[in-house]
């Protein structure tokens, strides 16, 4: 079974209104609803905004639903110029970017007394992921690196390239970290998978609303052909 958060509506209601829907059920305050979409078994949950929703979505999941792997969906801002809006962004591993411990020792983004502070994200989805990127969304660019979050929406250029420079991410968000290290705890494979909604200069505010349905379209499209092969996610 696989686990599909989104943060807000908007990243959920079109995959919903696709779901054959066997069940719904309310924990922590969060909406699950269990069923098929494609042919596959899935829990497709609205987590709500920020990183403390992120990881208590992710742990309902695994504790309640036994998912098998977590695929966190969603909109991003771009952090890398040749990565334009509506373009997608796969996820290879995840770092939380405010995460600040400097005082203690630490480089930026660690997290003290951790194994690591760099998640990575599952081989087979990202290859699943690249694939139907390239065969079913051939008019967008596709990238794979690092995905940054935090608890704040980073509109600044300033802010974009320090956090590009130290980081080598991107784009940034303010949930996916979480759910990587909630997963990885877990030992629950997980992925995430970004549409571009604003550039990597000082268009984030004006372009955000605008090019938010935009990137939606695009990163439902890539989720639902993602679903329609998941046979290749199985073990040989």
């Amino acid at each position: 079974m696989t686990g599909i958060i989104g943060a807000m509506e908007v990243e959920i209601e079109k995959l919903r209104e696709a779901m054959q829907i066997r069940q719904v059920q309310s924990f922590a305050g969060m909406t699950f609803y269990s069923g098929s979409l494609y042919a596959q078994d899935v829990v497709l949950v609205k987590s709500g905004i920020g990183k403390v929703n992120a990881a208590l979505c992710v742990q309902v999941l695994c504790d309640r639903f036994g998912v098998e792997r977590v695929w966190n969906t969603g909109i991003a801002g771009s952090l890398d110029a040749r990565i334009r809006i509506g373009d997608i962004v796969i996820s290879s591993d995840a770092l939380q970017h405010d995460m600040d411990a400097v005082a203690f020792g630490y480089p930026k983004g660690t997290i003290p007394q951790m194994e690591t502070s760099v998640f990575p994200a599952d081989l087979r989805t990202i290859a699943l992921a690249k694939s139907v990127c390239e065969e079913e969304l051939s008019e967008l660019s596709a990238f794979c690196g690092r995905v940054l979050s935090g608890d704040q929406f980073v509109a600044d250029p300033k802010k974009k390239q320090e956090l590009s420079e130290t980081f080598q991410g991107l784009c940034t968000e303010m949930e996916g970290a979480a759910v990587a290290q909630a997963a990885f705890l877990n030992n629950v494979p997980f992925c995430i998978i970004r549409a571009i909604s604003d550039q990597a200069d000082d268009s984030a505010d004006m372009d955000y609303e605008t090019f938010e349905k935009l990137a939606v379209e695009h990163m439902v499209r890539l989720v639902c052909g993602m679903l329609k092969r998941m046979q290749e996610l199985e073990p040989v």
